[in-house]
């Protein structure tokens, strides 16, 4: 049957997480008393994922993904975060999406995204958050190539703003990059995924008895982003975001990280040894900001000393920032993906919710196919990969019961042009690449369970090379996902 271990995660988090819903007579006094401290303001509802039509795909975690989600009787759009319980419970990290579903309830400001409710079957957790139609930060700096300064500080504003405030309740969110800040339709910025958070001692958010029980120098975060205090195994500091912050505004300046290297332990050697290098076009102001931003001594990190953020904020390169009005101010121009369609519609262009995989009965073959329902371990695995960018637009490219496994936006490079090309890899298994703006399969690499007939070489976190016996392809991955589409398609080898 599947997921035992699944089953005991629910009835736990319906213990643990529904303290609201205790009744008044019985329990103890001190029982009664924390059940009205944790009456959530998102309430976890009755709700099936049937109930939302589901669009687009926002972003991909570690073991979740966030997709469009329009509620069909209300209309309403939210970006749905959907957690795989097996991953979860497997890679013990009930912990983390506890600590984060309590955290995300209590947080209340314009520059975090706000939960709305949650609910939960036998597969997964979701969370209904509120979307952020503009994307990710990240998005911006690649489809710009480096942002002006002028859109920098702004940006950095709205970071530092929402970053006052989380650090002033008592929390380090402790994964700030441009993939975790979220732009509204109109282009202002909000702090997203805050599964890695760490509440201090003297947080003013109320915690579960156990909600997180890991040691304050546990290693969490982005390699490129990872302060050298945490690689040397020191306690989590307010010092960390400030860090991750500097290497945001030198990646917007430039259009990559300050410490970018071929491999994390390559990068972890240059954030050691603090190899950091500034453009010439930097400014003056800009260059001093990011320095200071990044001392390597997290206490006198620019808005970590005894004038805090009121320091941080007096710099030189914010100014003209009107910080009381700054969410009132006009945000930067969105650029628009280019590889976008014109219609809106395509935007809640539905998928089969077999790539879901509800774990209800009554989902199964819904759409004439297996689905994400088959009993092969690829398809228990893929189930919830799928829903990496899984949208309408791909879905002409897969026979009826195939689901993806892995998929990626990269540049196909060649000697005289570099072509983006939407990768896509399915558990049949089947490797593709298609054309994103007209929809047309453009190559199908020959799959072969022997490496000596395929096989994946990488050279950076970024470029990696797919070798058939008749050609060498040469693909580049703006996410930095060379390792884990070597990692995707050796698993389809060796399963």
């Amino acid at each position: 049957m599947m997921l035992i271990a699944g089953d005991e995660m629910e009835k736990d988090f319906e213990s643990k997480m529904r303290l609201q819903n205790q009744a008044a007579s019985g329990p103890s006094a001190a029982a009664v008393e924390r059940s009205r401290s944790f009456a959530f303001r998102a309430p976890q509802e009755q709700f099936s994922i049937q109930d939302f039509e589901l669009g687009k795909i926002y972003g991909v975690g570690s073991y979740s993904k966030v997709v469009r989600a329009k509620k069909k009787d209300t209309g309403k759009v939210y970006a749905l975060k959907i957690m795989d319980k097996k991953f979860i419970t497997k890679e013990k990290k009930t912990s983390y999406v506890k600590l984060e579903r309590i955290v995300l309830d209590q947080l209340d400001h314009p520059g975090i995204v706000r939960l709305f409710f949650t609910f939960q079957d036998n597969y997964s957790l979701y969370m209904a958050l509120e979307s952020c139609e503009g994307g990710e930060l990240f998005d911006q700096i690649t489809r710009k190539g480096r942002l002006s300064e002028a859109d920098a500080r702004f940006y950095a504003a709205e970071v530092i703003d929402a970053l006052e405030y989380i650090h002033s309740v008592g929390l380090i969110h402790r994964d700030i990059k441009p993939e975790n800040l979220l732009l509204t339709s109109d282009g202002h910025m909000k702090i997203a995924d805050f599964g890695s958070v760490k509440p201090m001692k003297d947080s003013q958010i109320k915690l579960l008895p156990t909600s997180s029980n890991e040691k304050a120098c546990t290693f969490v975060g982005t390699a490129a982003y990872v302060p050298p205090e945490v690689l040397n195994s020191s306690p989590a500091t307010f010092g960390n975001d400030l860090w991750a912050l500097g290497c945001t505004i030198y990646q917007m300046l430039s259009g990559t990280s300050p410490f970018k290297d071929a491999s994390e332990w390559l990068i972890f050697q240059r954030i050691i040894a603090r190899d950091l290098k500034f453009p010439d076009y930097f400014s003056d102001e800009a260059t001093d900001l990011i320095d200071k931003l990044l001392d390597t001594d997290p206490s006198k990190r620019l808005g970590a000393g005894p004038d805090g953020y009121a320091a941080l904020k007096m710099h030189p390169f914010f100014q003209g920032i009107d910080w009381e009005l700054l969410r009132e101010q006009p945000a930067p121009k969105l650029a628009l993906d280019p590889n976008a369609t014109s219609s809106s519609d395509d935007q809640d262009a539905p998928w089969s919710l077999a790539h879901v995989g509800d774990g209800s009965q009554s989902n199964s073959g819904a759409d004439g196919s297996s689905g994400g329902t088959s009993s092969s371990e690829s398809s228990s695995l893929s189930r919830i990969a799928s829903i990496d960018s899984f949208d309408s637009r791909w879905r002409d490219f897969l026979d009826p019961g195939e689901t993806v496994v892995m998929i990626s936006m990269v540049k196909k490079i060649q000697k005289l042009t570099n072509k983006k090309v939407q990768l896509i890899l399915t558990d049949k298994p089947k490797l593709i690449y298609v054309d994103p703006s007209k929809l047309i399969l453009k190559g199908n690499i020959i799959w072969s369970d022997n490496p000596n007939d395929l096989s994946i070489q990488v050279t950076t976190s970024s470029s990696f090379k797919i070798v058939t016996p008749k050609k060498v392809i040469l693909f580049e991955d703006a996410k930095q996902r060379a390792w884990q589409w070597k990692k995707a398609i050796e698993g389809l080898q060796n399963r």
